[in-house]
Formats: structure tokens, sequence, C-alpha cells
């Protein structure tokens, strides 16, 4: 009987997959993602991308998902590759961070007369858990589904933007049961991740219906979460778990520990369904969007939705390539596009910073802002493939500006919990207001902008910059990072204020933008920490990392920071001697393997001391265009992309970050990639694909070609843009926007005139 009801179910999610209304070029770009990809690591002392395979809707607040770990910490999705049993599946999820959070409302079925077992140390003992294999696991954008085999329930998941909806199929008629967990969070009583439940609450509407919420103050603080769930039949009876107390049947249930678990009677072979409406703002609001998006229970309905919607979203990018290519491409753009989400309710309503509940006109508030990774290529990226949510992406930063004081830093749920240095929204507005993008008000950026980088908060104490000139280590830990990283900041404003007429705003901050010389030692050849009496603090190792704080450096060390001046790379090439010594220090860069016994949890896929696994590198390929050996810029990013990706799930060599680790994979292998996140110029590497069109907003297309592509052919012989020979080591956003076609034309040796090519401009106003 059981093996019947799957490959029923297995028909119908054949047949689902294979009617999707396909676009005009009749592709379906799903069935090259690997939802998988980034789920875990290559071995002990490797990184896991971070990411979940579970259903989600493109920009979405619900990821449906399964949790393999009582205590969801590392990887930070709630879910690892390498585990092998259930804990249940959970409504909300980070995508390849390196902070956890979220795991709302964890719902999980099993069958017979199992007792509540409480946590172990382990966290592998908890409640219902149950055993599953990966040979009955299948996912796909907008789907995921599993067998538990503890209980023989096939589970199957997809998604709204606001709403999940579970199927939960029995392999006998039996009694079966529910559980829904509001307290399943991260751990409890670690002193740098921790969560605290501060109050929840589950309420019986009917035998059909329940609701409820919860309070959780973790990596966001005091985060509210709402939910309203309906059942496909009614259920018999229900046991509320509120602490160490069982209560039989009550309708209504408060406690920072709390559970609910539903009894069905026998169930006749036919499968339970569950749909879940979630909001960040009201009970109300969550049955709005349950009414609004499931308005019955037609899962294989929602199934093919939600796909059409990932199918319309990856059409962006249309490539040629091989099989494993078009796995890892396709899947960046998936991981790409799962956030920034959109944490308002269908009828716009969203909760401000300030704690009151606001309005959005166009029903879109967008959050999960990772903004110092996704700053460096995403946001680019979205600026040339998402360009009407890039201008909703910016009113919402606007947004937290108006009830804040100041833009986002990294914003969880629509709260701040200022993870990590500098203020960088600021580049992703410049960016995108330089880029001509409409849809947000210039003059109200820019004071949020100016606002931003001289309102002195965490970690950014404005006054210490403009006394010294720059951090001194003494007065601000990650002293060296932070002033490298806000002069950069400071660069962006100036060029806004220049375009829009602030000429003594440009003057101010780009004098500050150079402050980054203040601590270059010509002695060491490095970036170091003073204190605030001038002085070099000593003793001093390059090769020491740090990490969030109690360190010059974050998340890196001396090496990786060197290469931080994207916004002035000539000047800093003339502050490192000349042109050779640049290159020369950037050879040994990629080929010093030496390492200290701790080279700190972020660091990781190393090419000497370049380390892809993390954000600080991910530029540094790219100076060689700046230098006479651009060709070394197509040697290590060609060698990047081969070996430090792949299209299984321990694909990505460090935390995925929000779609940057994609987001560099998606350029790189197009031939290009933004060394300066701002100025709208892409400096070239290695293309990798036979061919890629990039759709553009404005209707017309941007082509690129490559010619004599192989494993060998990794260095360009010659450009050709649309029909003329091209001289240069970069293009501009502009003409990518014109729309056209750039060849290029690989061979097995570098091409040495391209020294003489022209190297990339470095000043926005000069384009």
């Amino acid at each position: 009987m059981n093996k019947a009801i799957f490959s029923i179910i297995g028909a119908i999610i054949i047949f689902s997959s294979g009617v999707l209304a396909q676009n005009s070029q009749n592709v379906d770009y799903t069935k090259f993602v690997n939802v998988f990809i980034g789920t875990g690591a290559l071995d002990a002392n490797s990184l896991s991308g971070s990411n979940f395979p579970g259903a989600c809707m493109p920009f979405g607040l619900v990821q449906l998902s399964p949790d393999t770990r009582e205590y969801p910490d590392d990887p930070c999705s709630g879910y690892d590759y390498k585990d092998s049993t259930i804990l249940g599946f959970s409504h909300t999820h980070l995508n390849g961070t390196g902070c956890p959070d979220l795991y709302d409302f964890l719902f999980m079925p099993y069958g017979g007369d199992k007792k509540w077992q409480a946590g172990s140390d382990d966290g592998k003992t908890k409640g219902f858990r149950s055993h599953f294999s990966h040979s009955n696991e299948k996912a796909y954008p907008g789907y995921y589904s599993v067998v538990l085999d503890d209980y023989n329930i096939r589970a199957e998941m997809t998604a709204t933007e606001h709403c999940g909806m579970h199927r939960y199929t029995f392999a006998k008629a039996d009694t079966y049961h529910l559980i829904i967990d509001l307290e399943h969070t991260l751990i409890k009583d670690s002193p740098y991740r921790y969560s605290k439940i501060i109050s929840a609450q589950v309420r019986v509407v009917d035998n059909k219906t329940i609701e409820g919420y919860r309070i959780v103050s973790g990596w966001a603080k005091l985060r509210k979460v709402y939910f309203r769930a309906e059942f496909s039949r009614p259920f018999d009876s229900q046991v509320m778990k509120a602490g160490s107390n069982e209560f039989q049947n009550i309708p209504v249930a408060n406690h920072s520990d709390l559970k609910i678990i539903l009894n069905f009677d026998q169930n006749n072979n036919m499968p339970l369904l569950v749909k879940v409406g979630i909001s960040s703002v009201s009970a109300e609001g969550a049955k709005e969007n349950l009414n609004a998006e499931m308005k019955d229970f037609n899962f294989d309905g929602i199934s093919v939705q939600a796909n059409k919607a990932w199918n319309k979203e990856l059409s962006c990018i249309d490539i040629s390539g091989t099989a494993r290519q078009k796995s890892i491409f396709y899947t960046g753009l998936y991981h790409l596009f799962i956030q920034p989400n959109n944490i308002a309710d269908v009828s716009g309503n969203y909760l401000a910073t300030d704690n009151s509940i606001q309005n959005a006109p166009d029903k879109k508030h967008y959050s999960t802002f990772s903004l110092w990774d996704t700053y460096r290529a995403a946001h680019p990226l979205y600026t040339l493939v998402q360009e009407d949510r890039t201008a909703g992406f910016i009113n919402s930063m606007l947004r937290q500006y108006k009830t804040y004081g100041y833009l986002p830093i990294w914003q969880l749920w629509g709260t701040e919990n200022y993870c990590m240095i500098g203020n960088h929204a600021i580049p992703v507005i410049v960016d995108a207001f330089l880029k001509g993008i409409k849809g947000f008000d210039y003059e109200e950026a820019y004071q949020a902008v100016k606002a931003s980088s001289t309102t002195s908060h965490k970690n950014s104490p404005f006054n210490v910059l403009d006394k010294y000139g720059y951090f001194p280590e003494d007065l601000q830990t990650q002293s060296v990072s932070l002033t490298l990283e806000i002069a950069y900041d400071d660069w962006c404003v100036a060029q806004m204020a220049k375009k829009l007429g602030h000429e003594a705003d440009y003057k101010f901050f780009l004098n500050r933008s150079g402050d980054y010389k203040n601590l270059f030692d010509k002695t060491s050849g490095f970036f170091r920490a003073k204190d605030s009496r001038g002085e070099w603090i000593n003793p001093f190792n390059p090769l020491e990392y740090g990490g969030n704080g109690g360190f010059p450096f974050t998340e890196g060390n001396a090496w990786q920071y060197l290469w931080y001046v994207p916004q002035d790379v000539p000047s800093f090439i003339d502050l490192m001697g000349n042109d050779q010594k640049f290159v020369e220090k950037l050879d040994e860069f990629f080929t010093l393997d030496a390492k200290p016994g701790d080279v700190n949890g972020n660091a990781s896929g190393f090419i000497g001391q370049y380390a892809h696994g993390n954000e600080p590198s991910h530029h540094v390929v790219y100076l060689y265009d700046f230098t006479s050996q651009p060709w070394k810029a197509q040697y290590y990013s060609a060698k990047i992309m081969r070996e430090l990706y792949n299209d299984q799930q321990s694909g990505y060599s460090g935390n995925e970050d929000c779609g940057q680790m994609s987001a560099w994979y998606i350029f790189s292998a197009m031939g290009f990639y933004p060394v300066n996140p701002a100025n709208s110029v892409y400096c070239f590497g290695s293309p990798q694909l036979e061919n890629a069109t990039i759709n553009l907003a404005n209707g017309k297309q941007f082509k690129v070609i490559t010619n004599n592509l192989s494993t060998d052919n990794i260095y360009i012989q010659k450009i050709i843009l649309n029909g003329k020979p091209y001289q240069k080591n970069y293009i501009a956003h502009k003409d990518i926007e014109n729309g056209g076609v750039i060849e290029f034309f690989m061979g097995k040796t570098p091409n040495k005139k391209m020294a003489t090519y022209e190297k990339p401009l470095m000043i926005a106003g000069e384009l």
C-alpha cells in the first residue's frame, strides 16, 4: 500500500515539473538548479556554504525547510547534508550566513505512541527525530520532499511568498500526530550565539485551525513572528506542553517553552495537508496572507506556481556551458534571489524599527541585508538583472533611516543587529544612483547616505575618525578594517555629493576617503594598527587573524586587508612603490602558504593568503588588471572557478553569504567583475561560458561570446565589442546597459600585449 501511494506522489511530482509554463525560449531553467549545493562541507577542515534545501519563493518571507539539528548553529541554515536524521520542518531560514537565527514554528509528523523526549547535550535526540536517506529526498525550486524512515511518512513542502504548505502521506491507516514546536531555535547558553524566547502563545481556533506567535531575542532582537495553520481534516484532540506541564484540550496556552501536539485518528491513507501563513506584524496579518495566497489545499498547484515564478526569475540570464557550469551558475542565481526578503504582509503592513506599524505603498518592505558581504558583487548584479527590486531594496533601507537615524548595517527581520563593520548600504545606494536606476528619491537618499557617514553609532565613531584621521585600536577595535572600509564608503558619498551639486560635502568626503594612507607602514609594506598617540602597535604579524572584535582586522589578517583600496587603486600602487612592487606583492599574496595555528573560522578556500571563502579577498584577483600583468587576473579567476566551486553539496568554499559567493561566480564566469562596486566598471578575468545573454530591464540584451574555450585556454587573446576591436581591461556599465555583443577569443598562453590595454577607470565621474 505505501509503495503504491508513494509512486502516485512521485508521478504527480514529475507531471507538475513537466507542465511548467515556459518562457519565450521554452527553457526550464529550474532544471539546472541543484538546491543541495552548499548544504555541506567538503571535509572536517572546510566550511559549509550554509544553504538550505527547502521550499521558498523569490525574495519571499517563507523558507520551509528541514532542520537536522536541535540547536541549529553550524551550519547556520539548520541543515547539514552529512546528518542522517531530521528534527522537523520550520518556516524561516537564513541562506548561507555565518550567524544563525529564525527557525520559526517547527512542524513534525509522527506515528504510533512515541512520547516526547527532552533534548540531550549532543542535540540529536530531541522530540520525534527521524532517520532519512538522501536517496528518498527530492527538491527543486519551490518544492522539497523526504521520507521519514522511522515513521514511514513522506513529508512534502511547497511555498508562496508568505505561506508554506505541508503534505504528509502516511504508509498505513493508523493513529498519527503532528507536533508544533514554538521553542525551537538556536542554542540558548552560548555567550556569542544565543536565543531567548521572551514569550509564545498557541491558540486553538477550531478543530481545523490553530494560530500563535512568539517573541524571540537572538541575532535579531525582540523579533515578533505570528502564524496561522489550517488543516485539511480535523484533529481529534490536542495536548499543550508549557514547560514541564501538560494540558489536555485547552483552548490557549502561553509559555517561553511551548509546544502543541495534535492527534488524528485513523487516516484511511489520505494525506494530511497543512497550510501555514506567517507574518511579522500580527495574527490578523498571518490570516490575511493565508487567505490571499492559499485559498485551498491544492498542493500541486502551489508547487507549480512556485516553480514557474523561479523559472521566470532565472531567465534573466541565458547561458550555454557544461552541465557542471549550468548547475553552479543557475543555483547561484537561485541563491542570489532568495533574499532580501519581503517582510511586509499582503496588505503592505510592516513593523518599522520604531515598533510602529507602517504601510509600504508597493506592498514590499525588504529585510535580510547582509551588506558587508553583498555590496561587493550581489548588489551590482541586482542592478543588472533586478533593477526594479533594487529600487525596492533602497526604499526599504531609507525607511530604516527615517525611523532609526542611519542606514542598515546588517538588518534582519526589520531590525538592526550591527553585525560586521562599515556602512555598506552606502555603496549600494550610490551605485544605483550613478547607474540612473529610478524609483527612489535621490536627494532623500543622499541625506541618508550623508547622515550614515557622520552620525556616530556602534563601530562607527566618526568623531574619533575625524580627530585622528584613522581609528586608533585603543579607542576602537577592528580599527584597521574599519578605517579602510569607511574610507571606501566615504569615496562613494563624495561621488553622489558631486553629482548632486553638494560641493563642500564632496571635498570633505573625498578628503576623508584618503585616510587609509594614515595606516600604511612603508617599512613593513602593510596596513597596521596605531594607537591614539600615533604609534604602531606591536608585535605585528601579518599572518595573524582577527574575528569580530578585539583585533585590528575583521575576519581576516593584514595580508587580506592589504588590498582593500578599491576606490583608489592607482594611488595605492604608488603608495606601494610602483607597478613592479605592487605585482610582486600580489604574486606573494597568492603563493605564500604559511598560516598560523588558528586561521579563524571564517577563513577557507585558500590560494596562498587569498581566502575565497570570505569576502575581503573577493576583488583581489582583479587588481592585476590595474597593472602591467593583467593576464594574471585571467589565470587566478579561472583557477578559483574550477577549484573552489563544484556542483555537489560542498559547492562553496565558505559560507555563501546571501548570494555573494554566487554573485562572484556569476560575474566571473561571464568574464568580468566589479572591483569597485559603485563606479560602474567591471574588470576582465577569464570568461568560462560559451555564451551568456543578459536580458536587461530596458528590454535590451547584452551577449557574451567566448571563442576557442577549453580547459587549457584560459587567457584572452583579443576582444571584440559590437564588431570592433576593443583594447581595454574593463567594460563600463553603460556599454552593457546599451546592449550589444562582446566576444572573447581565448588561448593557452597569456597575450602580453594586454599590458598596453587601457586600465580600469576609478572615478565614477569620468564615465
